[in-house]
């Protein structure tokens, strides 16, 4: 088989980044891995690592311990804590990827000699754009929006082309990995163990009662502490004589207020967008536009005037959060994206 050069492979001891380190390696390509401590959770990283370890003996690769939860807490966790703190909502999984995975990650490639760099995502990339996943219920292209332009030659995901329950299929006929199959996908923001909430105590005090209002600032009830919620939400607050279901419509942090009213209240047809990366020069143009992972995609023009783009939508969206991440796409490619502000 013909040698296609060597790749380094983020391994995390779980199902889809072993297969990618399997497939590569079938491929042809010479596969070195490396598990990447990005946190401090107890004993999180002892178990992983011995996973990752013991496919790295069964396919006879060398797997390195990279600590970059320094990093991590500084570009990443601090982001995460910080963006509450201001009544934002942020996307933690989003910084990482631009950050630490396809960031530090390909800083460790470069002082291996490595050129590329896989991981287990579900999405495709031809070293030029970044393309959805071809299992829409796994695609994670979103979280790739604010990844370099420069990185993309360098990236490979052999799982863009697959169907998730086929790779459990495929890790549940390989020895080493039957164990691996069964175990259960993390769904959560790595660093999390139960909840937002019991991160966020570990800094300040999160249960400071305030003031819930109105869209005119009347006082309307009162609320547990701004950092409990985010916008859409529509409980664990209290509004005076309200009939009908009231959400979260904005968050003030320095008053320790939230603003409530009813469902259409919710809706915006506009918004605007900073910090934006796109994988091509483009200054207006129409795409469809994701606010949230767990979204469909939503037709509009986009205009970029200096270091901000106002995003025009052809149809409205619902609790559109200050802080969250707008990706773009044309049909399955990823343009690029932004925070919303």
């Amino acid at each position: 088989m013909k040698n296609r050069g060597k790749v380094l492979v983020g391994m995390s001891g779980g199902v889809d980044s072993t297969v990618t380190a399997i497939l590569l390696q079938k491929e042809g390509y010479e596969v070195e891995g490396v598990y990447m401590k990005l946190h401090h959770k107890p004993g999180y990283h002892e178990e992983n690592f011995t996973k990752a370890q013991r496919v790295g003996d069964y396919l006879g690769i060398k797997v390195h311990f990279h600590d970059l939860s320094k990093s991590f807490d500084e570009q990443v966790y601090r982001y995460f804590v910080e963006s509450y703190k201001e009544g934002l909502t942020p996307n933690p999984c989003v910084i990482c990827n631009r950050t630490i995975k396809f960031g530090k990650m390909i800083e460790f490639a470069d002082s291996l000699g490595i050129e590329k760099v896989a991981t287990g995502h579900y999405l495709n990339c031809d070293g030029e754009y970044i393309y959805a996943a071809e299992d829409p219920s796994k695609d994670q292209s979103y979280f790739l929006c604010e990844v370099r332009k420069e990185v993309l030659p360098r990236l490979l995901f052999p799982l863009g082309s697959w169907i998730k329950e086929d790779v459990k299929a495929y890790a549940a006929n390989i020895e080493v990995l039957q164990d691996f199959a069964t175990q259960k996908e993390s769904s959560e923001i790595c660093f999390v163990e139960n909840s937002y909430d019991e991160v966020l105590a570990r800094h300040m005090d999160i249960d400071i009662p305030g003031e819930t209002i109105d869209i005119d600032g009347n006082v309307v009830g009162t609320h547990k502490g701004y950092m409990h919620y985010t916008i859409g939400k529509r409980r664990g607050f209290f509004v005076n004589g309200a009939h009908d279901p009231h959400f979260v419509l904005a968050i003030k942090p320095e008053q320790n207020q939230i603003v409530v009213g009813t469902k259409e209240k919710l809706e915006e047809n506009a918004f605007e967008v900073k910090e934006i990366n796109l994988f091509d020069d483009l200054h207006v143009f129409r795409c469809d536009v994701k606010v949230r992972y767990r979204t469909h995609a939503v037709p509009c023009h986009v205009v970029i005037e200096g270091e901000r783009a106002k995003v025009t939508l052809d149809e409205p969206v619902f609790g559109l959060a200050h802080g969250q991440i707008a990706a773009f796409y044309d049909k399955d490619r990823l343009l690029g994206g932004g925070v919303i502000c």
